[in-house]
């Protein structure tokens, strides 16, 4: 997870170096962002608490990485921009017998999406900008359980799920090319995402 995340930012800081010798020009846009209250988190929350349910066991220790994406948009006109959004989420919690401190073992699921994406620039200014934007695609699943007490307990699933994003507002400030941005919407991103963006 660490090496997926150093290599996400290294290629944006390559992608930074060639856009600071460019001119403004609003064709294309890549970002990183990161989010919280995600689809993702609910989707392991909701599983884990039946999964406990039916298994007699209580979960504990529940921890949300939060969604990390990268985003690129090609802007058909100054309103509109089409493109697509690949996102990463882990999520992970200690399981316990239900009536006993003794652990039983640990959840770690993990998910990657992939979205097409359109995004609306309703407010255009130098340094200013406002947006919303919309996505829809596929997220594959990949729940983990790794048993403290017997190797042979171990289990994994794999499943896709459909998953989207719908950022209501999104607004943006900075340089012609480099600018930082911070959305509230519904979805894998999150409730409320934050990042940085290069125009080129």
């Amino acid at each position: 997870m660490k090496r997926m995340l150093f290599s996400a930012v290294a290629a944006l800081i390559a992608t930074l170096s060639v856009c600071a010798q460019a001119g403004y020009d609003t064709k294309h846009e890549i970002g990183i962002t990161y989010g919280a209250g995600c689809n993702s988190d609910i989707i392991s929350s909701f599983g884990g608490a039946l999964g406990s349910a039916l298994a007699g066991s209580r979960g504990e220790n529940e921890t949300h990485f939060g969604t990390i994406a990268l985003e690129y948009f090609y802007h058909a006109s100054e309103v509109i921009g089409v493109g697509a959004i690949a996102g990463f989420a882990q999520n992970k919690e200690d399981i316990y017998f239900r009536n006993s401190d003794s652990k039983m073992g640990k959840n770690n699921d993990t998910y990657i999406t992939i979205m097409p994406s359109v995004k609306f620039n309703w407010l255009r200014k130098d340094h200013f900008g406002m947006y919303s934007k919309l996505a829809a695609g596929v997220m594959f699943c990949k729940f983990k359980y790794e048993s403290d007490k017997n190797s042979d307990n171990d289990d994994s699933t794999n499943e896709t799920k459909f998953n989207w994003q719908a950022s209501l507002i999104g607004a943006e400030v900075g340089g012609a090319n480099l600018r930082a941005y911070a959305e509230l919407g519904f979805g894998e991103q999150g409730i409320i995402l934050g990042g940085i963006r290069c125009k080129f």
